[in-house]
């Protein structure tokens, strides 16, 4: 068979399609893998196409994929309203179910500069938030994995993403972290690990990790304050973390905006401002992605050009408000820090 295998989305290499591609080249298949949905005048007929899209704002690069490829199966959570491909009797969401087969191994040859090793050592989650389907779709936190079954083996760098959506939730999350700890792994959990739910025991053993970023280059630890009346809570966390060694500069907090009804900018500014001024990270998150405000915020905020002297949110406004491109403001040296203000 000669197969095309479609990433949509999504900066990680895509689990499930590595497997699906180890899956076909165990049985001898011809694999073709593109982040490109549109079919390139020099290919050839596939027997069979799979796509992964998984964020729902993607929906036109899933619609112009259905145009050049009719019966492409597609999966993944960006796909969950579409009516999808049928395979037989049954519609097929899952790998296991698009190939009637666990597919276990992982195909990394289609990332070839991708040199850590991915996966989940656990899934599903304690919460159930509103605007969250991983315990719709995962249940309750169950360990899946050890760290020498994701770990690439000898050969490979001791570096490991985990795509856990809460590490400490792992009912084993002990022994994953001594794993982590006695093999010399450095890890990313970019995903984000819930502060709220931090005690004196889990902030010890995440100060005893090689925790980095998602390039292994900086310290640094994922988070989310996406609830405003977490407040305390979220920086309960961030104290606690603080008393075992792990300063605020070294955390990055996922921001959810426009979700909230009750939301105003004055409430958008007092989390973002109180997260700089405790030298975190914000990263905006937004869920309305019709407002052009916010989406604009975000890209202001997520490119830290409010560090940046003469890029204050008001002076970034007006500047894409008369077309001046971004470009511009990045070369303005970064030789002060500057707050946000209304």
């Amino acid at each position: 068979m000669r197969v095309r295998i479609t990433q949509l989305d999504g900066k990680l290499p895509n689990l499930a399609l590595m497997r699906i591609s180890a899956y076909h080249k165990k049985r001898g298949d011809e694999v073709y893998f593109t982040f490109s949905p549109k079919r390139h005048f020099w290919e050839q007929e596939y027997d069979r196409v799979y796509a992964s899209c998984i964020f729902k704002f993607n929906t036109p690069r899933v619609t112009l994929m259905r145009c050049y490829f009719p019966d492409v199966i597609i999966g993944g959570s960006g796909v969950e309203d579409y009516d999808l491909v049928q395979i037989g009797k049954k519609k097929q969401t899952t790998v296991e179910g698009i190939l009637g087969d666990p597919a276990p191994d992982m195909d990394y040859s289609i990332y070839p500069t991708f040199k850590a090793s991915l996966g989940f050592l656990q899934r599903g989650c304690r919460l159930d938030c509103s605007f969250c389907g991983v315990r719709k779709k995962e249940g309750q936190n169950h360990s899946v994995a050890t760290v020498y079954d994701i770990w690439r083996g000898e050969g490979f760098p001791k570096k490991l993403h985990l795509l856990d959506n809460d590490f400490f939730g792992n009912p084993q999350w002990r022994e994953r972290a001594e794993e982590i700890r006695s093999g010399g792994f450095k890890v990313c959990l970019n995903q984000g690990i819930n502060i709220r739910f931090i005690t004196d025991e889990s902030a010890e053993a995440l100060a005893s990790l090689e925790y980095r970023d998602d390039q292994f280059q900086k310290r640094r630890l994922y988070t989310a304050w996406d609830n405003p009346k977490h407040e305390k809570l979220f920086f309960d966390g961030v104290d606690r973390l603080e008393r075992y060694g792990i300063p605020p500069k070294n955390i990055m907090a996922y921001m959810l905006v426009g979700y909230w009804p009750d939301e105003t900018w004055e409430r958008i500014w007092h989390r973002f401002n109180r997260m700089v001024e405790r030298e975190i990270k914000p990263y905006v998150m937004v869920f309305d992605r019709n407002r052009e405000d916010l989406l604009c915020f975000q890209r202001w905020a997520n490119m830290g050009m409010y560090r940046i002297k003469g890029c204050s949110w008001p002076e970034y406004r007006r500047s894409t408000k008369s077309a001046e491109s971004v470009a511009a403001f990045m070369q303005i040296g970064a030789n002060s820090k500057c707050l946000p203000t209304t």
